[in-house]
């Protein structure tokens, strides 16, 4: 499971280096694509495999825009010696990526945030609407 929020930087590559406590969960390879949020979504290969099963076995018809947002943008990147992944430019221009990036896990994902983006959406939280989600899930 990947937890956690990270400081981190994009270099000129648009590279960036995953903290060490996300890494070891992602594996050498990584699966990115948008995310119906304004970041980039990192999945490790199995995870990502089953994600797009289960996307694969429902039907076209009700799927096909969801299947373009999601394959069209997909990316595998290996993890360097360093353990850095690098970022592809349409996923950095999609999320605004530039410099100040957040890092965070998502439970089954990773996701990165521009920081600036990832703090507002942070302010827009109510925890009440959070709390009432729960609630109706059955938590």
């Amino acid at each position: 499971m990947f937890c956690g929020e990270y400081s981190h930087n994009l270099d000129a590559k648009k590279r960036i280096i995953l903290p060490a406590k996300l890494r070891e969960g992602l594996g050498e390879a990584v699966v990115m694509t948008k995310s119906v949020d304004r970041c980039v979504a990192l999945y490790p290969r199995a995870r990502w495999e089953s994600f797009t099963a289960k996307l694969d076995a429902l039907p076209d018809i009700e799927t096909r825009q969801v299947k373009r947002f999601l394959y069209a943008a997909a990316f595998e990147t290996a993890v360097d010696a360093q353990g850095r992944i690098l970022v592809a430019p349409n996923l950095c221009a999609y999320a605004s990526l530039d410099k100040n990036v957040k890092v965070i896990g998502v439970g089954d994902h990773v996701e990165i945030w521009d920081e600036a983006l990832w703090e507002a959406e942070n302010n827009a939280e109510n925890t009440a609407d959070i709390a009432g989600i729960l609630i109706r899930l059955g938590f």
